[in-house]
């Protein structure tokens, strides 16, 4: 069961129910049984309706799996039977849908990638406001939430993706005569969902998704083409998280925003303060991570002090164009502490940097209550703090001074112990006890008998004042350790978050060098990061992978490194670390090392690979040698031996006849050991191709000497722009594909060899109508040694494709194989234009279909 490579999914897209996704595919699978195609119904709904239904007749369909669940029996896809049925093409409605508990996966799209594994290929519907970036915009237009999504990564990895179209008014009219609901919900559905505004607005949903689908299908095939043009800015836009509930909305209308710009990047970070002032639930935290990669993001965790710094510092360092941002949860009174994360990073982020602040739900409900309160209380709360400790004494006394008959002095005490205890909740310990001292001294000379004088008439009075200095001392000393202590436990907090996440890579199987160093420069804020390493304490130190710029080439010349063993060290460049961030820095080294270790053990595999494939070659050489050599030697000496035969008198007519065998066998012998020595050049990496402007119709018809000549048609446009080529390897290439497609061309149909310009590039075509060759086999005709089908012994070793490919990239160009429509093989030979030659501009349809 199964056919080794991975089935093709075809997704028929609508913009609303009822545009025809469902007959649309049923179409498709009849006119595949036609064809021969072993095509079964693996689920497919029609809702009662007849159009629909009808289109089942003629189709085979596995019999569904009933499910018992809360006395109710419902069917659902029986996944192992279409399985064991091994059908070619299975059919698979609404891709979105979540099957009933106790089915083998929890969703639909889940079951249609179990076929994917197995090969079979899939053809499936879905609706644009199923896909799960689109959630809340369709809530939005419909006021529906769609409870039943699919990952916009699953639709996107479709091998091909069908737009089912239809006008608001024919869609409306197709429900009014009742082809798409019952009679009785006709109204509703068109006075509701089905208002025209709601399908025009999920129209054009459907319409830009899959035109930004289409760009993404037109830059692969540039890019599998080798074609150089310009594209705009690659944007990247940095979602900017709090671990707040509006995160998912951020991430969203993020995910919308990049889905306009194809090649869009979405970085999603989370910025851990040390002093625990955010109050960020690690369970929404997993929740936003999981969907932002379902969305094709990447999540990071830094840690910072200052917020607004941070984000910026990072969106910078990853050369973010845009930075998305929600409206601020604090309520209104809270803005006396400051202006906000947003509006301070809208301020400083310069004109490089776009920011966008999104409303959500969660506006000015408030933040809620701080987790912790960290000893690093910052610059302006320690400024704050001192003012009012050494200032705010002095001002008391002058305003207590200026009041004739003051309120007494216990109220006075009271009064100076308020400034004490403010000094403490805001600056800490010093602040504090200057304030709690500061404040004594007045006391006494100012509002204690006898006034003006440091002397104490009265003993309560001292024991007053005396209290007074043990409270704020004690104040004090209980708001400093409370803020050492709840920094402490925000700072573990941190550490276990980044070292969730570090073992969390590991179990992953994470292997990148590079990504794991990026991670320890995101984490600790740093300008660059090295891995170094040296066999011994004599050897110099070398590079095994850095990230950012001017990486420190020892770890003494770094502003923090990190021994890793006795010859390994992780070296950090930008700022110090502070002693209690060195235990995660350890944690990272140590996984650095571990990783370094697994790339090398993956080379070595490669290398290993690479022994065997030549090893192969070996092989297949000596076979080559043994027999495919050996039978042209072999027609040569016979005819030889019967030339010198003295006792036959040979005629002219076999004389030449032999000679003809003796030349023949010559020039066999001749193009297998050149495509040998071809062969032989290209694996040592000696081709050194010379680049000159060419005209293809020079070099091409002069590869086409050894076919006969009514085996070719042959349509090279003297308008044709040069090509930059090594004239030598062309001809040998172009000869080498036009030989193969002549051997497996059927008698008396003509091989054709067509040129045209496209863009930057010349194309050049040779079609045959042959047997063709299967998709799954493209890549190995390519491979050397490598003969499809019932090519005879004798026809060659199987080099000439090879050969023909490993010129033509060496002359930096590409040679790609294509069923010929009608049947038989194209190969697509593409060429640079030479510099300085008109460019003709390739016409586009109109419309494209991915």
């Amino acid at each position: 069961m199964g056919r080794g490579a991975r089935g093709k999914l075809r997704i028929y897209l609508g913009a609303a129910p009822g545009v025809g996704k469902t007959y649309a595919m049923l179409s498709e699978a009849h006119r595949r049984v036609e064809r021969g195609t072993d095509c079964v119904v693996a689920f497919v709904e029609h809702y009662d309706r007849p159009r629909t239904e009808v289109m089942l007749h003629g189709l085979e369909e596995v019999p569904r799996r009933r499910i018992d669940y809360r006395g109710t029996t419902f069917t659902e896809m029986d996944v192992e039977a279409v399985l064991e049925r091994d059908p070619a093409v299975a059919l698979v409605d609404e891709l979105p849908h979540t099957n009933v508990p106790g089915s083998r996966n929890a969703k639909r799209w889940q079951d249609v990638e179990a076929l994917l594994q197995a090969g079979i290929d899939v053809i499936s519907t879905v609706n644009i406001q199923h896909l799960e970036s689109l959630g809340d915009v369709v809530e939005s237009i419909t006021g529906v939430r769609q409870r039943e999504t699919v990952p916009d990564e699953v639709v996107r990895r479709a091998d091909q993706i069908e737009l089912v179209d239809m006008s608001p008014q024919a869609l409306r009219r197709r429900m009014a005569h009742g082809n798409i609901y019952k009679p009785d919900k006709i109204d509703a559905s068109l006075s509701n969902y089905f208002r025209p505004g709601n399908l025009t607005a999920l129209r054009e949903l459907a319409l830009l998704w899959v035109a930004d689908r289409v760009d993404e299908y037109l830059q692969q095939y540039r890019g599998e083409h080798n074609i150089r043009t310009t594209w705009q800015a690659r944007e990247r836009i940095v979602v900017g998280l709090t671990g707040g509930p509006e995160g998912r909305t951020l991430i969203r209308r993020a995910s919308r925003m990049a889905a306009k710009g194809s090649g869009s990047e979405i970085l999603a970070v989370y910025i851990a303060r040390s002093d625990g002032l955010t109050a960020a639930s690690p369970k929404e935290l997993a929740v936003q991570r999981t969907l932002v990669e379902d969305l094709g993001g990447t999540f990071h965790h830094v840690i910072g002090d200052d917020v607004p710094s941070s984000l910026l510092e990072f969106a910078r360092g990853v050369n973010a164009t845009q930075i998305v941002l929600g409206s601020s949860r604090r309520k209104t009174w809270q803005y006396v502490f400051g202006p906000g994360v947003g509006q301070t990073v809208a301020r400083d982020s310069g004109p490089d940097l776009d920011v966008h602040i999104v409303t959500h739900d969660e506006v000015a409900k408030g933040r809620g209550l701080p987790v912790a309160r960290g000893a690093r209380l910052g610059g302006s709360r320690t400024l704050a703090g001192w003012l009012v400790g050494v200032v705010g004494p002095i001002l008391m006394t002058f305003l207590l001074t200026s009041i004739d008959n003051g309120p007494g002095l216990a109220n006075d005490v009271l009064l100076y112990l308020f400034l004490t205890v403010v000094a403490a909740l805001l600056g800490g310990l010093l602040p504090a006890l200057a304030a709690a001292a500061g404040g004594s001294l007045l006391l006494n000379y100012f509002f204690t008998p006898p006034t003006r004088t440091l002397t104490i008439d009265d003993p309560k009075n001292i024991v007053a004042i005396t209290i007074f200095f043990a409270v704020g001392v004690s104040v004090a000393s209980v708001v400093d350790l409370a803020a050492r202590r709840t920094h402490q436990a925000a700072r573990l907090r941190a550490e276990s978050e980044i070292l969730s996440f570090l073992a969390g890579s590991v179990l992953r199987g994470e292997t990148s060098l590079d990504a794991l160093l990026e991670r320890v420069r995101e984490t600790f804020a740093m300008e660059s990061v090295a891995l170094l390493e040296r066999e011994s304490d004599v050897e110099p130190w070398t590079c095994a992978g850095s990230v950012g710029p001017k990486p420190t080439e020892r770890p003494e010349d770094a502003d923090v490194d990190m021994p890793v063993g006795d010859h390994m060290a992780l070296a950090l460049s930008g700022r110090v670390l502070p002693a209690e961030d060195r235990r995660v820095l350890a944690a990272f080294a140590a996984q650095a090392a571990v990783v370094l270790d697994r790339q090398r053990l993956v080379g070595q595999a490669e290398e290993a690979r690479r022994l065997a494939e030549g090893n192969r070659i070996r092989t297949a050489l000596l076979a080559a040698v043994s027999h495919d050599l050996r039978t042209p030697l072999a027609s040569i000496k016979a005819a030889v031996t019967s030339l010198r035969s003295d006792d036959v008198s040979w005629s002219e007519a076999d004389e030449a006849e032999l000679l003809a065998g003796i030349e023949e066998g010559a020039d066999r012998l001749d193009h297998l050991v050149g495509n040998l020595l071809d062969m032989s050049r290209l694996q040592t990496g000696t081709v050194t191709p010379l680049i000159r402007e060419t005209d293809l119709d020079e070099v091409i018809p002069m590869a086409l000497v050894g076919v006969p000549d009514d085996s070719v048609e042959l349509d090279i446009p003297e308008t044709l722009p040069m090509v930059a080529v090594d004239r030598g390897l062309l001809e040998r290439a172009a000869a080498n594909i036009v030989e193969n497609a002549v051997k497996y061309s059927p008698d008396g149909v003509p091989v054709a060899v067509a040129a045209s310009a496209l863009g930057d590039r010349v194309e050049v075509r040779v079609t045959d109508r042959g047997p063709g060759v299967p998709d799954d086999s493209k890549g190995r005709i390519f491979e050397p040694f490598q003969r499809y089908g019932d090519a005879p012994r004798g026809a060659g070793v199987g080099l000439g494709l090879a050969v023909a490919r490993g010129f033509v990239e060496a002359m930096g160009g590409t040679l790609t194989a294509e069923d010929t429509p009608g049947g038989g093989m194209t190969m697509v030979l593409t060429l640079k234009v030479a510099p300085g030659q008109t460019l003709v501009r390739p016409d586009f349809p109109a419309q494209a279909v991915s």
